[in-house]
C-alpha cells in the first residue's frame, strides 16, 4: 500500500519521532510505514488520518497491482 506519511510529516516539520508520539508508536513503527515495510492496522490507519485531520483515503493508496 502506498502512502504520503512521509510528504505530510515533512510538510509540518515533525521527525518520525514527533509523529510516533503522537499516534503512540515507535519510530521503528513510523518509518516501516513510511517505507511500505508494514501497513498500519486500521486502527492505526484510523488514528494517522486524525492526526492529520484527513480521510484515511487521503493518506493510502491502494498500490497499482492491487
Amino acid at each position: 500500500m502506498k502512502n504520503r506519511l512521509r510528504v505530510l510529516r515533512a510538510e509540518r516539520e515533525w521527525s518520525q519521532q514527533d509523529l510516533a508520539e503522537r499516534l503512540g508508536v515507535s519510530r521503528q513503527s513510523v518509518n516501516a510505514i513510511e517505507t511500505g515495510r508494514y501497513d498500519p492496522s486500521l486502527p492505526l490507519a484510523f488514528r494517522i488520518a486524525e492526526v492529520f485531520g484527513l480521510p484515511i483515503e487521503a493518506i493510502f493508496q491502494r498500490d497499482s497491482e492491487a
